[in-house]
C-alpha cells in the first residue's frame, strides 16, 4: 500500500484534501543623618577663655584677653582648606556608591509610553542596555545585565526594531529581544512542513538573500557549538531545525541572522520536551524523523497522535513505512502523486523499499508533531487513507482488507 500525497506549493496552505493511500505537527529612602549642627545640651565655653582663677572667680569687671591667634587670616585658610578637601572625598568617594541620581537625577517618567528601540546587526551587550535605559524602557542599564543572566538569553538577543512601553518590567524586555523585532513590517513566514530548500525561496522572496547561500549556510556543522541539539544531523543539514513560524527580522538580515532566529524558536519550542527518551527507544534525531513525516501526513492535529501510533506500530512490526511523503522528498519534491516508478527510487528515504525510519527529517514540523511522536496514542492500527468525505481526516485500522474497502470508497469519491 501507499500514500498517494503530494508536497504542496511553498506558501500554499493544506487543501482539505489527501489522495489515496496510507497516510503514513516585571531608594529605601534612608533616614536622614543627626545634623552634624546639633546643640550641645551643654554650652562649651570658647576655647579663647582661660578657666577663671579661684582670686578671679566673680569679678564681673574683668574681660577676658583675646587669643592673639583667634580670626588670623591662615586660620581661616586652613579651615577652607579642609572644608574642599572634605568635599573632594565625599564626590570621589560618596557620590559614586550613590549612583547619578546624586549630580543627575533624571526626570519621572509615566510608565506605559510607547516608544521604538532599533538594535542594530553585532550590537553589544553595552549598545543594548544603553539603549534602552535612554529609551527609558529599563531604568538602569544592570537592571537590563540581571534579566539576561536571569533568562540566560546573552546569546540569543536578535537585531531589529522593536516597539517596548516605559518602565517595563526587565524580563519581559528581555523575552521579546529573544522572540524577535516586533515591528510591522517585511514578515518571513515559514509555513509547517517546508523543507530546507522551500525555506530558502521564501528567504530570497523576502530578503533578497539568494536561496542558494541560503542552502550553502545552513550546515548543522556552522551552528552545533551553539545550538547543541544539531548534533548527529544527518548529512550536515538542517533539515527539520527550522522552526516554523512567522518571523519580523528587520528589512535586511544577514543570512545567519535569519537561520539563527529559525533555530532559536526550535530551542525555545522544545524547550520543555526531553527529547533524548522519545518512545520506543528513539533518540533526539529519530524524533524529529518521526515528527516530520507525521508533519506531511495529515493537517488534522488530533489525528496526529494516531498517524504517530501507526508508524510506532509498523516499526514494532518490522513493516515498511510506505510513507508517499517521504518519496516525494526523495525525488525532489513536486506537487504531483507518487508514481510506480518513483516507488523504485534508490534513496534511503524510499521507504517502500527500505524498513525503519527515514535518515533524517523530510521537513521542519510543527510543535504539535513533535508531541505526537513523543507521546503517540495507543492503538492497534496498522493502517490508515483519507476518508472519503474529503474533509481532510483518515480511517484507521488494524485489518488489511478493511482497509482496502476505505481506499476503494475514497477513489470512488475523487
Amino acid at each position: 500500500m501507499r500514500v498517494n500525497s503530494g508536497k504542496r506549493p511553498v506558501g500554499e496552505p493544506r487543501s482539505g484534501q489527501r489522495p489515496a493511500g496510507t497516510r503514513f505537527k516585571q531608594p529605601q529612602a534612608t533616614k536622614p543623618a543627626p545634623r552634624a549642627t546639633q546643640r550641645s545640651a551643654t554650652r562649651v565655653r570658647p576655647s579663647s577663655y582661660a578657666p577663671g582663677s579661684r582670686n578671679s572667680r566673680g569679678s564681673a569687671s574683668r574681660t577676658p584677653r583675646r587669643s592673639s591667634h583667634s580670626g588670623s587670616p591662615l586660620a581661616v585658610v586652613a579651615v577652607v582648606a579642609a572644608v574642599v578637601a572634605v568635599v573632594a572625598v565625599i564626590a570621589f568617594f560618596i557620590a559614586p556608591a550613590l549612583g547619578t541620581r546624586l549630580f543627575n537625577q533624571r526626570e519621572p517618567i509615566e510608565a506605559g509610553l510607547e516608544v521604538s528601540v532599533s538594535i542594530p546587526e553585532g550590537a553589544s551587550g553595552d549598545t543594548i542596555a544603553s539603549a534602552l535605559s535612554e529609551a527609558r524602557v529599563i531604568d538602569n542599564p544592570k537592571d537590563y545585565y540581571a534579566a539576561v543572566e536571569r533568562l540566560d538569553a546573552a546569546m540569543a538577543i536578535k537585531p531589529g526594531d522593536y516597539l517596548f512601553k516605559t518602565a517595563q518590567d526587565p524580563e519581559d524586555v528581555v523575552c521579546q529581544l529573544v522572540e524577535g523585532p516586533n515591528v510591522a513590517g517585511v514578515k518571513l513566514v515559514v509555513q509547517e512542513g517546508l523543507t530546507v530548500a522551500q525555506t530558502a525561496v521564501n528567504v530570497e522572496a523576502t530578503y533578497g538573500i539568494p536561496a542558494d547561500e541560503f542552502i550553502a549556510q545552513a550546515k548543522a556543522s556552522n551552528y552545533v557549538d551553539d545550538y547543541p541539539f544539531l548534533e548527529g544531523a544527518y548529512d550536515d543539514s538542517l533539515e527539520g531545525y527550522l522552526y516554523p513560524k512567522t518571523y519580523s527580522l528587520g528589512a535586511q538580515p544577514s543570512v545567519d541572522s535569519v537561520i539563527r532566529a529559525l533555530l532559536d524558536q526550535f530551542k525555545k519550542e522544545t524547550a520543555g520536551l526531553e527529547l533524548s527518551k522519545g518512545a520506543h527507544g528513539l533518540d533526539a534525531q529519530q524524533i524529529i524523523c518521526l515528527a516530520s513525516l507525521i508533519e506531511r501526513e495529515t493537517a488534522v492535529e488530533s489525528e496526529r497522535p494516531l498517524v504517530a501510533s501507526v508508524i510506532y506500530n509498523r516499526l514494532k512490526a518490522d513493516m515498511p513505512l510506505q510513507i508517499d511523503a517521504a518519496i516525494v522528498y526523495a525525488r525532489g519534491g513536486g506537487s504531483q502523486g507518487v508514481t510506480y516508478a518513483d516507488l523504485e527510487i534508490d534513496s534511503p528515504y524510499n521507504v517502500y523499499k527500505n524498513r525503519g525510519l527515514t535518515p533524517g527529517p523530510i521537513c521542519s514540523p510543527s510543535i504539535s508533531s513533535i508531541k505526537a511522536a513523543l507521546q503517540p496514542a495507543s492503538t492497534d492500527y496498522l493502517y490508515y487513507v483519507a476518508s472519503a468525505a474529503m474533509d481532510g481526516t483518515h480511517r484507521f485500522t488494524i485489518d488489511y482488507d478493511e482497509f482496502l474497502k476505505y481506499r476503494d470508497e475514497y477513489g470512488a469519491s475523487l
